[in-house]
């Protein structure tokens, strides 16, 4: 598959090294322009056993690239997740501020069908959120095509990211449309061969499952 994963931070960047590994085509998206340039040459800024071989095998492999450029990241994909930081607010609550920034992004720039999956760590409620701003947009620009709105929250513990992304416990999928139920099965099949993993629930209950 065609994957975009924007937010190369830690969940971000173990996410598209390994689907990567998996064999998918993987563009990584970020503002930042060092780090762009720097994990474009294999260079990681964090500590993650295994991270750094699997990246310099995927990039000369030519199945992960980096770049600043959303437009052309967002080209031609099936699947898009968001994976930017969301820091805790004066309240302590996750600021989800970036997070609708770019659902605002993806409005204004897919120009087929794809899934937007919420991999960020975010409250319940965000997904629907982010739903109604990429619906939002395609209205202001007159698209015919829709999206599905998928939340995929992570469970990754540092030290062994790498492992427990490969090798998962479970993987919950929230989802509300058969077509993305399908599509998520496929691009997680490499994950879960030996048993199903796959814990399929409603975009809400996946939330909370996080919590």
């Amino acid at each position: 598959m065609n994957i975009t994963v924007i937010g190369t931070g830690y969940v971000g960047l173990v996410t598209a090294v390994c689907f990567a590994e998996m064999g998918n085509t993987v563009t990584c998206v970020d503002t930042d322009q060092d780090k762009i340039s720097n994990l474009s040459k294999g260079q990681v800024s964090i500590y993650e056993p295994g991270l750094n071989a699997l990246l310099s095998d995927n990039l000369l492999a030519n199945r992960i690239r980096f770049t600043c450029d959303l437009s052309e990241a967002l080209d031609d994909i099936d699947v898009c997740f968001i994976s930017v930081d969301t820091p805790p607010d004066g309240d302590g609550k996750a600021d989800i501020e970036q997070v609708l920034n770019v659902a605002a992004d993806i409005g204004q720039i897919i120009d087929s069908y794809c899934v937007i999956v919420d991999k960020s760590t975010v409250p319940v409620g965000t997904a629907e959120q982010v739903s109604q701003i990429v619906k939002q947009q395609l209205k202001a620009r007159n698209c015919s095509f829709g999206f599905d709105m998928v939340s995929n929250p992570e469970f990754l513990k540092e030290g062994s990211a790498v492992d427990d992304f490969m090798r998962p416990d479970r993987i919950v999928i929230g989802v509300e449309s058969d077509k993305a139920r399908q599509i998520m099965t496929d691009l997680y099949k490499p994950f879960s061969r030996s048993h199903d993993k796959l814990m399929f629930m409603g975009i809400k209950d996946a939330e909370l499952t996080k919590y």
